[in-house]
């Protein structure tokens, strides 16, 4: 009979609900939200089959497979764009369903419900792989799963099954003998979360947005794989990015303050594996192929087992893939081999205050977020690094360093050498700058640059009288917080008072801009090369109803300019939006168009590029 005095020695996998014949276990929630095997003696007749099922009474046991490390082990990203994008990883986890489900078989997985609770569900539809696909990071209930798989297996029907290391021991566990038809999935997983603390930290974020959460991502690319951002959007419209350790419930995961006891000294660890087959992120994929990383998610596969070996030959060709050392895989993966050490706060202290406050209470309490504050040693680092950086960048080309003094130490110029928000000027760069012109740096940018060493075409900057340029910051973008890169062979002017206002981004060989009323681009956009943007037509009239000579054009952001488009006078260019190469753009774009020909037309709509 199943008795846990000790709540580290239960993984709340629920094979023992499913195993016992006679309903005599239930499950009874802690104050801390995971649930645990409650016995009715009265209804228990001493069987045992609770126990002989239990992972952790059964782990030697449980602990072997073909090899005592992996078979293989690859570094794998589907070659669907989008089935990558929208999986944690590099989408191996669809391609391995995506296999199942053409077999006619059924796959099973974790998904959320309608309270963002999660659950361990399987289905033979593949409409449904969406709800499968992607980690949830918090403990789901498996309770009646192990039943339904075996019912399924032993009707000859093919299962693919995936979840946490102690959940996929338990099935072995539980189905007491291997099946021909059955492929078992884990990942590596550094521990579970408690579903209750989960729900106070969406509560908390209903709260703040004064809405219910209607959509939640738990690694959302759009600001890259390696930010770890959690995506929330609310029923009115609004979406708020968690990212790395800014948000409350990825700090807290991190500093282990909430994961299930057992989690804290996990006997699943190590090698062998008892699945078949182990994804995960592959982190360190940049130091091994860098044409499978562009921070959207790559996969790592471990083949366990000859049949996990065997499975894998069906998803080859929907993957692009490279075999790697087993020794590449383990600094990146700590996971892999080694439990969480324990919370450095009181934990019981935490779940008493959590009971009777809010999650944002808890959080200011136990683990609030803290910005770095540097110290003089760091600030010296700092300094030294942006010299070198500098150095390496110039030379010993005089006339660079003297254009970047020049030009930030003017009167109107307002930059910060010191907080790294400066003008740095690349050889061949000529400024023409009214003295009352105004220059406003509160983003680094780099103005020249060259990609091949030692070329740089000419670049030139022209303001006029009371003309104003401002180049800004903004929230993290996909792809990071470095400078503005401005490449050689730019031309820019701004005259008849023009104000140009600039977002973090960068746009490559080439540009051209024209403003002499108002150009913004915002936060993150791309431009590619010879592209032409312009708020001016200059003193050239065409007597037409329609026509202006100067208009206002606005760049929103997060878009890409494609090689050899043109931006007319007046145009306003969506949130998200795509502008095919050598397009002419002359009226406004909706937000996540793809546009493209002279005039451009909108030849694609709710469109995602990273």
């Amino acid at each position: 009979m199943i008795d846990y005095k000790d709540k580290s020695k239960c993984c709340g996998c629920c094979a023992c609900i499913d195993a016992c014949g006679k309903k005599a276990i239930t499950l009874e929630t802690d104050i801390e939200g995971f649930w645990y095997p409650k016995v009715d003696q009265s209804a228990c007749v001493k069987c045992g089959m609770c126990e002989s099922v239990c992972p952790i009474l059964n782990i030697e046991e449980l602990k072997k497979n073909d090899a005592p490390k992996p078979i293989h082990v690859y570094a794998a990203v589907n070659k669907n764009m989008r089935v990558r994008w929208n999986s944690t990883s590099g989408g191996a986890f669809s391609a391995l369903a995506d296999a199942m489900y053409e077999q006619g078989g059924f796959v099973s997985g974790a998904i959320y419900n309608d309270d963002f609770s999660v659950r361990n569900y399987i289905s033979n539809n593949p409409t449904e792989l969406e709800k499968l696909r992607s980690s949830k990071y918090l403990q789901s209930k498996a309770e009646g799963i192990f039943t339904e798989i075996r019912k399924l297996l032993n009707s000859g029907e093919k299962v693919l099954a995936c979840g946490t290391p102690c959940q996929m021991a338990a099935l072995r566990s539980f189905l007491r003998r291997d099946y021909e038809n059955l492929i078992i999935i884990d990942f590596i997983c550094r521990g579970v979360n408690s579903p209750k603390v989960y729900r106070a930290y969406l509560d908390s974020l209903e709260k703040r947005y004064k809405s219910k959460v209607v959509y939640v991502k738990a690694k959302n690319k759009e600001l890259g794989w390696r930010n770890l951002t959690r995506k929330v959007t609310f029923a009115n419209g609004q979406s708020y990015y968690g990212v790395y350790m800014q948000d409350d419930f990825r700090r807290g995961y991190h500093t282990n303050v909430f994961c299930r006891p057992s989690c804290y000294d996990c006997q699943f660890k190590g090698f062998p594996r008892i699945a078949d087959i182990t994804i995960a992120d592959y982190w360190g994929i940049e130091k091994v192929d860098k044409n499978l990383d562009m921070n959207i998610g790559t996969s790592m596969v471990l083949l366990n087992s000859k049949k996990g070996d065997a499975y894998f030959q069906l998803v080859r060709d929907r993957m692009e893939i490279k075999e790697t050392p087993f020794e590449a895989i383990l600094g990146g993966n700590i996971a892999l081999r080694k439990s969480i050490e324990p919370a450095k706060i009181n934990r019981s202290a935490f779940f008493k205050d959590l009971e009777e406050h809010d999650f944002d209470y808890v959080t200011a309490k136990y683990f609030p977020y803290k910005e770095k504050k540097r110290s003089i040693k760091c600030r010296i680092k700092s300094f030294l690094k942006t010299a070198k950086m500098s150095f390496c960048s110039l030379g010993f080309h005089l006339d660079a360093y003297y254009q970047t003094l020049k030009i930030n130490l003017r009167k109107n110029t307002v930059s910060s050498f010191k907080k790294g928000n400066y003008i740095l000027t690349f050889p061949n760069v000529t400024y023409d700058v009214h003295p009352s012109a105004k220059i406003d740096v509160q983003w680094p940018i780099q103005v020249g640059r060259s990609e091949v060493k030692n070329f740089w075409n000419q670049g030139c900057l022209k303001m006029g009288a009371g003309t104003e340029l401002c180049i800004h910051g903004g929230p993290l973008t996909r792809y990071g917080n470095g400078p503005y890169l401005l490449r050689s062979g730019f031309c820019i002017e701004i005259i008849n008072n023009g104000k140009l206002t600039i977002g973090q981004g960068a746009c490559n060989v080439g540009l051209t801009v024209m403003c002499a009323d108002e150009i913004t681009i915002g936060n993150g956009v791309r431009i590619g090369r010879n592209v032409s943007i312009r708020d001016y037509n200059g003193i050239h009239v065409i007597i037409n109803d329609h026509y202006r000579t100067h208009a206002p054009v606005h760049i929103g952001d997060h878009c890409w300019l494609c090689t050899g488009c043109t931006i007319m006078p007046g145009v306003t260019i969506g949130e998200g939006c795509v502008v095919a190469a050598n397009s002419v753009v002359t009226k406004d774009v909706p937000p996540h168009s793809l546009v493209a020909g002279s005039p451009a037309k909108v030849i694609k709509e709710n469109i995602e590029w990273y």
